[in-house]
């Protein structure tokens, strides 16, 4: 044994454990002779190289200038494996040890230790003993020991081609990086480093150029295209040639970086190359998808038309072309022309392509028909397949079919939760997403960002927000506290739910990486959840900040900010500020201005913006026909409607009905009814509750009642309509009768509800029932009471003759009062003639609009009722001194049948 361990003792006290372990006379028998060794390099070949297509000579002689010396040491390791035997640990830190200052004889001693212990299968230990030999100058006992390695990793192969070169056997490096390409073998940038610098030594351009396309290949699928395209530009400017994997490759990064210039360029440079007249299958379907990305399909149809041979990627690309670009019958004709082709079988790659098709153009009937394809199929166990199923029948509104295909499926993945998760919340099914989120989290504890993103969805309502808090807490665990999609989203729940402190504290702690974005998701949060003067405020904070810029969508969302606050001189501002970008020629943004006109009553201007536009879309009309008909402008609403360039939809034509409506002219109505019977238009619920409305006014509440009745889906707004038919009716009661009928029902009153309601408990007298429903109409219904239900309260006791009470009533109010609640009492003033208190209120609206004519006027009737002349005279004279004009009155009379 002191034999044995003499060259060993150098490396310290730990050797005598590890000699313990084997008998003396053991140990000579692990000791290999190096006999074993002689004559390895002349072992069998190894694999041809069949990726290079090179026949390989003799070695070259050439200058050892290895940048490759010592890779091993600096190059990344693999993960240190659990040890089997209890001494694995120790016999491991010796190999280290030996590495340091390897000799053959301590090579062969440890060479021996591992045999004896049953270490050989310990990848770091055999990798660095590899390594040990290869430092002694002992080439073949490396080769032989590495043949003895059954389950090779990326780093064994990494130090035995490390071990060539640093002996300088440059081929034999390059021959085992053959061998393990053409196994299939999985390498890394460190396996590349190392092919290189052989072939550097090599002096071989040849199979480095190979290499470099192997690098480029390497950078696309690891994703990074931009890196990908670098390195083939820089091959370019060398003007040496590519192959077809670096074309192909060059291609798809192109295509990633939407550089489709750069594409069209390399396309050129293949066709120079003669790679389009030859059959090179990877270049043909990469420009495929090159040309479909840049919406050029005809491109893309002519080289797959031109292709003599097709593969499986050549269908599947042309496929997803005619999907990307709207082709939707070109796309399911290339789907069903390939079940023709005996050699290939459409495969899961195919019906995602005809299913994300199918979901986004709602097709049910070409979904089913995908979905009993793949049962004949037996494509059933694809996941992928199956997940792209749910999510068609969810985006065709079959939230049914979706479940059952979800509850039947054998495996279910994270993306198969995250669908019906999602499914769940778009259609409207809050609670089912939120009890099936629970059941998922019990379960299993991965969560994915889109996981979160579905279900905060479903939390758009004050009755919501502690499952939002819930998900928010989720998200902090889970780490994606940075993630600034997720943070934007958590921001548009919390002003859903009503909690804007919450929101703008969140916008707070991203200030510094805040993006515009984040400012629009604030923005548009606040807009559409009306909290008006809220979005104005983001806004001007947004354009304090440098670094932000606004874009067509902060501006889409802050222009009805204006219009709903009737902010005349920011709204125009806001359009000048539009008018300097590129933003200003948007059509979104120049449908946003023509409704913000016409909210603000300046017809002219919604009609300068219309005219200006250098095109309309169906939008543009509804939102010049909607202005024309909430500014009482029905005949001219009218003459649009007939001069519509396209066909009319739903919002269409709940705009001209309310045009109709306002006029009273019924024959009009009754033709666009029947026009909505034969689109099928009739069935949608906002245009079933312009009808009643129509048919209301226009004095057939029988008609109303029937359109009401016969719709298949009752919306509030039909049920306000219906409400609001009643009370015009004079028929109270049956108003209130009807609310009972809604909440029943299941469906929650809005705001407009109790306007219509309390209008109907006015005009028939019933004070206290209204009075009763106004006191509840917070505490009870949840709805915050607004200016328009303290008009109508202060109309409803006027009317009654209860002035006093009106009076009290408004003084209560917080203020500051709107004008509109003091004009309402002037007006009960006026009709029951109290001059003391119209007197009173009057001085109190000239205070607050000076010069609105309607209180000049109604002050002055009243003087003239209790016949003080004198007064009234006094007034007469003030209002012409002022130039104040009273808009004339008409009345319209339709000449024609009922």
């Amino acid at each position: 044994m002191g034999i044995s361990c003499k060259n060993l003792s150098n490396y310290g006290y730990k050797v005598v454990l590890v000699c313990r372990l084997l008998l003396p006379n053991q140990i000579s028998q692990h000791v290999l002779p190096l006999r074993f060794f002689s004559g390895n390099l002349n072992r069998k070949p190894l694999l041809p190289i069949d990726c290079f297509s090179i026949a390989y000579g003799k070695p070259q002689v050439c200058a050892y200038t290895s940048p490759a010396a010592q890779l091993f040491d600096t190059l990344p390791q693999r993960r240190v494996q659990n040890f089997k035997n209890a001494k694995g640990h120790e016999i491991f830190e010796l190999v280290n040890m030996v590495k340091e200052r390897p000799d053959i004889l301590s090579a062969s001693q440890l060479h021996g230790l591992v045999l004896k212990v049953g270490m050989l299968a310990h990848l770091p230990t055999i990798t660095t003993l590899l390594f040990i030999y290869s430092r002694t100058k002992n080439l073949s006992s490396s080769l032989t020991l590495f043949a003895e390695i059954i389950n090779k990793d990326v780093v064994t192969w990494n130090a035995i081609m490390t071990a060539c070169i640093e002996n300088k056997s440059f081929e034999f490096a390059v021959k085992f990086f053959a061998e393990m390409v053409n196994e299939g073998r999985q390498f890394d940038s460190a396996t590349l480093v190392i092919v290189i610098s052989a072939l550097s030594n090599m002096r071989d351009l040849r199979k480095g150029l190979v290499v470099h396309c192997l690098i480029i290949s390497g950078c696309l699928y690891n994703g990074h295209p931009e890196k990908s395209l670098l390195y083939f530009k820089q091959m370019a400017n060398l003007e040496k040639s590519a192959d077809s994997v670096g074309l192909s490759c060059a291609i798809t990064a192109s295509a990633c970086l939407d550089q489709f210039g750069c594409g069209q360029a390399i396309h050129g440079w293949g066709i120079k190359l003669e790679y389009e007249e030859s059959c090179h299958l990877s270049v043909e379907n990469s420009l495929i998808s090159l040309y479909s990305q840049c919406e050029d399909i005809e491109a893309a149809e002519y080289i797959f038309n031109k292709m003599d041979y097709k593969d499986i990627i050549t269908w599947n690309s042309m496929i997803s072309g005619f999907a990307l670009n709207g082709k939707i019958s070109d796309a399911f004709d290339a789907f069903h022309e390939m079940q023709f082709i005996r050699t290939l079988e459409p495969d899961s790659v195919t019906l995602l392509s005809i299913i994300s098709l199918v979901a986004e153009f709602m097709l049910l009937g070409e979904g089913k028909a995908i979905h009993g394809f793949t049962i004949r199929r037996e494509m059933g166990a694809e996941l992928s397949v199956m997940n792209a199923l749910m999510d068609m029948y969810f985006n065709c509104k079959r939230a049914k079919d979706a479940e059952h295909l979800f509850l039947n499926m054998s495996k279910k993945d994270l993306v198969s939760w995250n669908t019906i998760i999602s499914g769940y919340s778009q259609n409207g099914r809050c609670r089912e997403a939120q009890s099936l989120l629970k059941k998922f989290h019990s379960g299993n504890s991965k969560c994915s960002l889109s996981t979160l993103l579905g279900i905060l969805h479903t939390c758009d309502s004050p009755n919501s927000i502690q499952f939002g808090k819930l998900i928010h807490s989720w998200e902090v665990k889970l780490g994606f506290v940075h993630n600034i999609i997720l943070v934007n989203s958590l921001m548009y729940m919390y002003i859903s739910c009503g909690d804007l402190v919450a929101s703008f504290k969140l916008l707070e702690e991203i200030a510094y990486t805040a993006d515009v974005d984040s400012w629009n998701t604030v923005i548009s949060g606040c807009t559409q959840n009306g909290h008006f003067w809220e979005a104005l405020n983001a806004f001007k904070l947004m354009r304090l900040k440098s670094n932000i810029i606004h874009d067509t969508i902060t501006l889409v969302n802050i222009i009805p900010a204006c219009g709903n606050l009737e902010l005349t001189c920011e709204g125009k501002s806001i359009h000048a500020l539009a008018l300097k970008t590129s933003a200003g020629q948007d059509i979104r943004v120049q449908n946003a201005l023509v409704t913000m006109y016409g909210k603000l009553s300046d017809v002219e201007s919604a009609r300068s913006v219309f005219e200006l536009c250098f095109y309309h879309n169906l939008c543009s009309w509804n939102c010049m026909i909607s202005a024309l008909a909430q500014n009482k402008n029905s005949k001219e609403a009218i003459e649009f409607f007939r001069l519509l360039e396209f066909e009319p939809d739903e919002i269409t034509m709940a705009a001209i009905l309310s045009a109709c409506r306002q006029l009273g002219i019924i024959r009009h109505g009754k033709q666009i009814h029947a026009h909505l019977i034969r689109s099928g238009f009739y069935k949608n619920a906002f245009v079933s509750a312009a009808l009643v409305d129509m048919y209301s006014s226009c004095g057939r509440l029988d008609i109303a009642r029937q359109v009401f009745q016969s719709s298949a889906e009752r919306s509030i707004a039909a049920w306000n309509s219906m409400i609001s038919a009643y009370g015009f009716h004079s028929n109270g009661q049956k108003a209130i009768d009807i609310f009972h009928e809604m909440i029943d029902s299941g469906l929650a009153p809005s705001k407009v509800t109790f306007i219509n309601l309390l209008t109907a408990c006015s005009h028939t007298g019933l004070v206290d029932q209204g009075f009763w429903y106004y006191n509840r109409i917070l505490d009870e219904f949840g709805v915050q009471p607004c200016t328009e239900h303290h008009v109508c309260v202060v109309d409803m006791l006027g009317r009654s003759g209860r002035l006093h009470e009106a009076y009290n009533f408004i003084k209560e109010l917080p203020s500051p009062v709107d004008p509109g609640i003091w004009g309402a009492l002037l007006s009960a003033c006026n009709y029951h003639g109290d001059l003391q208190l119209g007197e009173k209120v009057a001085n109190i609206l000239f205070l607050l609009e000076p010069e609105n004519v309607g209180y000049h006027l109604a002050l002055s009737n009243i003087y003239v009722a209790t016949g003080s002349w004198k007064e009234a005279g006094e007034l007469r004279d003030i209002f012409h001194i002022k130039g104040l004009k009273k808009s004339a009155a008409y009345s319209t009379i339709d000449v024609g049948s009922s």
